[in-house]
């Protein structure tokens, strides 16, 4: 059950990135396919999106079908439980609540030379939310998406998700769209939604802006189309580092490494690391125990076997080391509480930390109140979770007058001389003289 690595071992850290990043056998068949419905759906819009629901779906739709009408989504949340409803509120409270401290603020200054500078914050006019609907219908994922937009201000939200065999859309997550206020809602999955999304067709008008995770073709669908819309992020497989020293409790590691192996794509990473060989063992003894007992066993025992990896350090330095070359999307911590402070400044990478033992990833999976849409495959290194500010645009604000352009002039004569640039100081001195001539 999985591999182990321990740090002082030659070539560490070529072993563990190539744990990590695996080129895949099919890359090139995933590539080649998305460029293909990409296309197709480019130029023949819904007619592509149609036959490619048929052919992966199985679902036969009209255009007229596509749209999820008004009333579909209002029925959806009468018919959900009082309990269910109570908790997807709950959660969008959470959710709004954390994002509601990061909104950013436009804002205006006086710069060394007397101008007014700033910032101003617009939300992004129309984007779209890609909401997995397969073997996991990711109803959490439209609340930790959908509200970040609200927030924003966003005034157009198209979502896409794929139909089920019978051509409706999974009915929670139609609840916890109209729980969220969302109007537009499309019965379309895969590569042909990030296509229509990004490209427009008769039936889903083009977006500005692509949101969601999805499986590898989703996820290159979004990789291809950048540039002609914004997109979020590129997550990968869900991924999960327990970072675990002598005090750590053996039951607690191996729920949630397990909790994470249960997403269903074959391919998510559990990384436990610990300063505590002996804990290796045991941990490994509580996930056959509790693995009997869980409902996608199989899947997870497949995860078990291919993406699982332990790695043993001699302290927690190495393992600090570990943490941010790895750079997973969530970090658990489950040390002293004298520790807990140290490594959350020492450790920068990750997409979302959880500190402590009474801490599991899946809070952040569902009420804790950040967004779940995180970095994986060591994105971390640069990126960061999703965001309210990913849905909205910066504009800078540079306001001089008559009386402030005199200040800046040698420091832009200075440039424009070092870059051979005339024209630029030109335009600054002409303002300075009452000839408009020179």
């Amino acid at each position: 059950m999985g591999d182990v690595l321990t740090f002082s071992e030659p070539h560490f850290f070529e072993k563990l990135e190539r744990f990590i990043i695996e080129e895949s056998a099919d890359l090139k068949a995933v590539l080649d396919t998305v460029a293909t419905v990409l296309a197709a759906v480019r130029k023949r819009g819904d007619d592509a999106i149609l036959a490619y629901t048929r052919q992966w779906d199985k679902v036969s739709l009209k255009a007229t079908d596509l749209r999820v009408a008004a009333s579909r989504l209002e029925t959806a949340v009468a018919a959900l439980p009082q309990e269910d409803r109570e908790a997807i509120e709950a959660a969008i409270q959470y959710v709004r609540d954390f994002h509601q401290q990061t909104l950013p603020q436009s804002w205006k200054n006086q710069n060394a030379h007397g101008a007014m500078v700033g910032e101003h914050f617009y939300p992004i006019q129309r984007v779209g939310l890609y909401i997995p609907g397969g073997n996991a219908p990711l109803v959490s994922t439209v609340v930790m998406i959908a509200v970040l937009a609200q927030l924003a201000g966003v005034p157009e939200i198209a979502v896409c998700t794929p139909p089920q065999s019978d051509g409706e859309i999974h009915e929670g997550l139609l609840a916890a769209l109209g729980l969220c206020r969302i109007k537009e809602v499309y019965r379309v999955g895969g590569i042909q939604a990030i296509g229509a999304l990004a490209y427009g067709t008769p039936s889903v008008p083009a977006v500005t802006k692509i949101f969601g995770p999805g499986n590898a073709f989703v996820t290159e669908a979004k990789r291809q189309v950048f540039g002609t819309v914004g997109i979020d992020l590129l997550p990968g497989p869900s991924e999960i580092m327990v970072l675990a020293d002598q005090t750590a409790h053996a039951a607690f590691v191996a729920a949630d490494l397990l909790s994470q192996a249960e997403h269903g794509s074959g391919k998510e990473k559990l990384f436990l690391v610990t300063t505590e060989p002996g804990l290796v063992k045991v941990v490994d003894a509580h996930i056959k125990t509790q693995l009997a007992y869980l409902r996608h066993a199989a899947a997870i025992e497949n995860v078990l076997r291919k993406g699982y990896l332990k790695i043993v350090t001699d302290d927690l330095d190495q393992a600090i080391a570990v943490a941010n070359f790895i750079a997973p999307e969530h970090l658990e911590l489950h040390v002293t509480e004298s520790e807990l402070e140290d490594l959350s400044d020492r450790i920068t990478t990750a997409g979302a930390m959880l500190m402590g033992a009474a801490s599991p990833t899946v809070l952040g999976d569902f009420v804790a109140g950040p967004s779940h849409t995180l970095p994986t495959g060591r994105t971390g290194r640069f990126t960061s979770g999703l965001q309210v500010r990913d849905f909205m645009r910066r504009t800078s604000l540079v306001r001089y007058q008559a009386q402030n352009l005199a200040a800046a002039a040698p420091i832009v004569e200075t440039f424009s001389r070092l870059e051979g640039l005339d024209a630029h100081d030109h335009s600054l001195k002409i303002r300075l003289s009452h000839d408009p001539t020179v």
